[in-house]
């Protein structure tokens, strides 16, 4: 990429893939970083439920596991655990949220709380205190959401190294004395797949990246996007589903979906090569003006009705849709639920473009939180 490219790109990179749309001549978009975009939505949509699009693993996982199959073990073996345990997560977030300060610095309160509350059920409270104690400084140090400086890099793979190294050790002894039932998520992990103990603590990590920052991340969209559009004090107008939907939908936290083509194959009218990456954006399809109403306008109220919005892909679409889809977006709205709960919010120094890692992420913005005269009987 040239220069200006790129101070484009770190500027308002949705605003720089926007204008690659527009100045493009047909439905696929050439990247300057490499590969493909599909700008066209209906065209996305199609591509995500081609089979012969969709027939490898998903790329999610990278080579940690041998086929799809396992993948979708795995996935649906977490995402079960979890979802038997919401009244869980509901109480340790009761308790997380009475202990906020009336002033935080999101996003990072957001993945912090997101963390508290699910720490028990990613590693069982018997857990060595240091495994555990690397877990949480992993979360705070990049490991789950990645840093876009390139010193924080190299200081959360060092932590990483470090984790996975207690994670594999735990892994060996729980072979040795196993669990009559799974106790955290570690557990699912090691009884879902069959590999070697490092290999198991890859996945886990992978797991615990893939429930921690969706949660962290669009609680902070939602609070920050809900609160520019309804700047004055008081409760927002708009149910907590409508406000998570609608933040998924404006700033979806996969920018973009990837696949790496298996054989030749034209897509739109380009033919591509083995091996050539080929995207969907998410952000582009929710911003499509045809499919969308006032789609550069965060409006909550117009899911109210199920015929008032386009096509949502932000957790993708056919195969490999996200199997914790349904399980993420109730974890969200009860984080944001309890958030508002006798309080109202209020942002400070919030800006709608978002800084590109591997997802959309926030900058930084302050939150208030007042409660009200009810909450504070």
């Amino acid at each position: 990429m040239k220069i200006g490219d790129k101070r484009r790109l770190r500027r308002d990179p949705l605003a720089y893939l926007e204008d690659l749309h527009r100045r493009s001549t047909g439905d696929v978009i050439r990247l300057p970083w490499g590969g493909w975009c599909v700008g066209d939505a209906d065209l996305a949509h199609d591509l995500l439920r081609d089979p012969e699009f969709n027939g490898d693993r998903s790329e999610f996982f990278g080579d940690l596991l041998p086929t799809r199959a396992a993948q979708i073990d795995v996935g649906h073996a977490v995402r079960d655990f979890l979802r038997a345990r919401v009244p869980r997560y509901r109480t340790a977030l009761a308790e997380a949220v009475a202990e906020l300060p009336s002033v935080s610095h999101w996003p990072d309160a957001g993945t912090a709380l997101a963390y508290g509350c699910l720490a028990d059920l990613l590693l069982y409270p018997g857990t060595p205190a240091g495994t555990r104690r690397l877990l949480a400084r992993a979360v705070d140090g990049g490991v789950v959401v990645r840093p876009t400086r390139l010193w924080e890099r190299v200081q959360a793979e060092v932590v990483r190294g470090k984790l996975i190294t207690a994670v594999a050790g735990q892994v060996a002894r729980r072979r040795e004395h196993p669990a009559a039932e799974p106790r955290d998520v570690l557990d699912v992990v090691l009884g879902a797949c069959a590999l070697t103990d490092r290999l198991v603590a890859e996945v886990y990590l992978t797991m615990v990246r893939a429930v921690v920052a969706p949660i962290g991340m669009m609680t902070a969209w939602s609070v920050l996007l809900a609160c520019l559009r309804n700047p004055a004090d008081g409760a927002w107008p708009w149910p907590v589903d409508q406000i998570v939907r609608e933040a998924l939908r404006f700033r979806p936290m996969p920018w973009m979906l990837g696949r790496t083509l298996a054989k030749p194959t034209r897509v739109g009218g380009v033919s591509l090569r083995a091996g050539a990456t080929v995207s969907v954006s998410p952000y582009l399809v929710h911003h499509d003006e045809q499919r969308w109403s006032d789609a550069k306008v965060f409006r909550p109220e117009r899911w109210a009705c199920p015929s008032g919005h386009g096509p949502s892909v932000s957790f993708g679409a056919g195969p490999f849709t996200c199997p914790g889809a349904s399980l993420a977006q109730v974890l969200i709205a009860d984080t944001l639920t309890a958030l508002t709960r006798d309080a109202t919010l209020a942002v400070a120094g919030g800006d709608v473009r978002p800084v590109l890692s591997e997802h959309a992420i926030p900058r930084p913005f302050t939150v208030r939180r007042t409660m009200t005269d009810s909450g504070r009987r």
